[in-house]
Protein backbone atom coordinates (compact mmCIF):
# COMPACT_ATOMS: atom_id res chain seq x y z
CA UNK A 1 0.00 0.00 0.00
CA UNK A 2 1.31 3.46 -0.89
CA UNK A 3 1.82 6.10 1.80
CA UNK A 4 -1.09 8.05 0.27
CA UNK A 5 -3.30 4.96 0.43
CA UNK A 6 -2.33 4.40 4.04
CA UNK A 7 -3.10 8.04 4.83
CA UNK A 8 -6.49 7.79 3.09
CA UNK A 9 -7.45 4.65 5.00
CA UNK A 10 -6.25 6.08 8.31
CA UNK A 11 -8.11 9.34 7.66
CA UNK A 12 -11.34 7.49 6.91
CA UNK A 13 -10.97 5.37 10.05
CA UNK A 14 -10.33 8.46 12.18
CA UNK A 15 -13.29 10.26 10.62
CA UNK A 16 -15.64 7.37 11.40
CA UNK A 17 -14.18 7.05 14.88
CA UNK A 18 -14.56 10.76 15.50
CA UNK A 19 -18.27 10.86 14.64
CA UNK A 20 -19.01 7.70 16.60
CA UNK A 21 -16.85 8.60 19.60
CA UNK A 22 -17.80 12.25 19.88
CA UNK A 23 -21.55 11.74 19.50
CA UNK A 24 -22.66 8.12 19.96
CA UNK A 25 -20.17 6.85 22.54
CA UNK A 26 -19.97 9.99 24.66
CA UNK A 27 -22.41 9.75 27.55
CA UNK A 28 -24.87 12.47 28.49
CA UNK A 29 -23.05 12.92 31.81
CA UNK A 30 -19.71 13.38 30.02
CA UNK A 31 -21.20 15.87 27.57
CA UNK A 32 -22.73 17.97 30.34
CA UNK A 33 -19.81 17.72 32.73
CA UNK A 34 -16.65 17.95 30.64
CA UNK A 35 -16.42 21.74 30.76
CA UNK A 36 -17.28 22.14 34.45
CA UNK A 37 -14.60 23.62 36.68
CA UNK A 38 -12.37 21.54 38.92
CA UNK A 39 -11.92 17.81 39.23
CA UNK A 40 -15.50 16.83 38.34
CA UNK A 41 -15.06 18.50 34.94
CA UNK A 42 -11.59 17.08 34.43
CA UNK A 43 -12.83 13.57 35.22
CA UNK A 44 -15.82 13.85 32.88
CA UNK A 45 -13.61 15.16 30.09
CA UNK A 46 -10.95 12.50 30.68
CA UNK A 47 -13.61 9.77 30.61
CA UNK A 48 -14.97 11.14 27.33
CA UNK A 49 -11.50 11.38 25.78
CA UNK A 50 -10.69 7.83 26.90
CA UNK A 51 -13.79 6.33 25.28
CA UNK A 52 -13.34 8.58 22.24
CA UNK A 53 -9.74 7.41 21.81
CA UNK A 54 -10.74 3.77 22.23
CA UNK A 55 -13.32 4.30 19.50
CA UNK A 56 -10.65 5.75 17.20
CA UNK A 57 -8.37 2.81 18.01
CA UNK A 58 -11.16 0.36 17.22
CA UNK A 59 -11.82 1.96 13.85
CA UNK A 60 -8.09 1.98 13.05
CA UNK A 61 -7.79 -1.67 14.03
CA UNK A 62 -10.75 -2.64 11.87
CA UNK A 63 -9.42 -0.67 8.88
CA UNK A 64 -5.95 -2.12 9.36
CA UNK A 65 -7.34 -5.65 9.40
CA UNK A 66 -9.93 -5.30 6.62
CA UNK A 67 -7.74 -3.33 4.23
CA UNK A 68 -4.31 -4.71 5.16
CA UNK A 69 -3.21 -1.21 6.13
CA UNK A 70 0.38 -1.23 7.40
CA UNK A 71 0.14 0.33 10.85
CA UNK A 72 3.09 0.76 13.17
CA UNK A 73 2.08 0.54 16.85
CA UNK A 74 4.37 3.39 17.92
CA UNK A 75 3.02 5.71 15.24
CA UNK A 76 -0.55 4.75 16.09
CA UNK A 77 0.12 5.48 19.77
CA UNK A 78 1.68 8.86 18.93
CA UNK A 79 -1.14 9.81 16.57
CA UNK A 80 -3.80 8.81 19.08
CA UNK A 81 -1.95 10.80 21.76
CA UNK A 82 -2.01 13.90 19.52
CA UNK A 83 -5.74 13.42 19.09
CA UNK A 84 -6.41 12.75 22.77
CA UNK A 85 -4.44 15.70 24.15
CA UNK A 86 -5.89 18.20 21.68
CA UNK A 87 -9.40 16.79 22.10
CA UNK A 88 -9.18 17.16 25.88
CA UNK A 89 -7.97 20.76 25.58
CA UNK A 90 -10.83 21.68 23.25
CA UNK A 91 -13.52 19.93 25.26
CA UNK A 92 -12.55 21.70 28.46
CA UNK A 93 -13.84 24.72 26.48
CA UNK A 94 -11.89 27.50 28.21
CA UNK A 95 -8.64 26.98 26.25
CA UNK A 96 -10.47 26.92 22.92
CA UNK A 97 -12.58 29.94 23.85
CA UNK A 98 -9.41 31.85 24.78
CA UNK A 99 -7.87 30.91 21.43
CA UNK A 100 -11.01 32.07 19.63
CA UNK A 101 -10.83 35.38 21.47
CA UNK A 102 -7.13 35.79 20.66
CA UNK A 103 -7.92 35.25 16.98
CA UNK A 104 -10.76 37.79 16.99
CA UNK A 105 -13.47 35.12 16.87
CA UNK A 106 -14.99 35.75 20.31
CA UNK A 107 -18.20 37.22 18.88
CA UNK A 108 -18.56 34.24 16.54
CA UNK A 109 -18.01 31.88 19.48
CA UNK A 110 -20.58 33.71 21.60
CA UNK A 111 -23.19 33.82 18.82
CA UNK A 112 -23.47 30.14 17.94
CA UNK A 113 -20.09 29.43 16.40
CA UNK A 114 -18.60 27.52 19.33
CA UNK A 115 -19.61 24.11 17.97
CA UNK A 116 -18.18 24.87 14.52
CA UNK A 117 -14.89 26.12 15.99
CA UNK A 118 -14.76 23.04 18.24
CA UNK A 119 -15.27 20.68 15.30
CA UNK A 120 -12.81 22.63 13.14
CA UNK A 121 -10.21 22.21 15.88
CA UNK A 122 -10.89 18.49 16.17
CA UNK A 123 -10.74 17.89 12.40
CA UNK A 124 -7.50 19.85 12.00
CA UNK A 125 -5.85 17.75 14.71
CA UNK A 126 -7.28 14.51 13.28
CA UNK A 127 -5.51 15.45 10.04
CA UNK A 128 -2.23 15.80 11.97
CA UNK A 129 -2.90 12.52 13.79
CA UNK A 130 -3.52 10.77 10.45
CA UNK A 131 -0.21 12.09 9.12
CA UNK A 132 1.60 10.82 12.21
CA UNK A 133 -0.07 7.41 12.04
CA UNK A 134 0.39 7.01 8.29
CA UNK A 135 4.05 7.95 8.64
CA UNK A 136 4.59 4.61 10.36
CA UNK A 137 3.47 2.46 7.44
CA UNK A 138 5.70 0.85 4.87
CA UNK A 139 5.25 1.17 1.11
Amino acid sequence: MTPAGTFAAVSAALAAGHWAGDYWVQTHRQALGKDRPGWPGRRACAAHVATYTLTLAGCLTLAGWALSVPLDAAHVACGLAVSAVTHYAADRRRPLRRLAAALGKEAYWDNGGAAALDQGWHWAWLFVAALVIAGGGSA
